[in-house]
């Protein structure tokens, strides 16, 4: 399972973290990015709430899974949907669109929270259409 966004700085990222944290060895999950940057400390702290360490996952940009098979490969960004290539390795792609939280505007508190929203709505899609269960943490 390979999750796809712009900068692999946040949405993918997370995504990764909760697949893996959810999945157990169901999935093999990996993030790229059609640019790498950093992981968004937002993201960190938004996932470390609910137990899921991301601290030590790296951005990496798209270019080094081409050639790799993946049963999945999910854009979680619509820029990201519309620059990635296509995946001859992938059997099944997938768009999810969601909302990029390190745009987020005002305080410090309301921008982790765009953060916490946008890990929620990953993590109610990852349980409803990966894992066949509609309920949520």
């Amino acid at each position: 399972m390979l999750f796809l966004c712009t900068h692999n700085s946040a949405r993918s990222q997370m995504a990764e973290g909760l697949l893996r944290g959810m999945a157990g060895d169901r999935f093999e999950p990996f993030s790229a990015g059609t640019e790498a940057t950093h992981v968004r400390p937002g993201a960190i702290e938004a996932m470390g709430e609910i137990g899921i360490d991301i601290s030590g996952q790296r951005s990496e940009t798209l270019d080094r899974y081409l050639g790799e098979p993946f049963d999945y490969v999910v854009t979680v960004c619509d820029d990201a949907n519309e620059a990635c290539p296509v995946l001859p390795g992938a059997r099944e792609r997938l768009h999810w669109s969601f909302e990029d939280p390190s745009r987020a505007k005002g305080s410090e508190g309301e921008r982790l929270e765009k953060f916490r929203e946008v890990r929620d709505e990953i993590e109610a899609r990852i349980r409803e259409e990966l894992m066949g269960d509609p309920a949520t943490v």
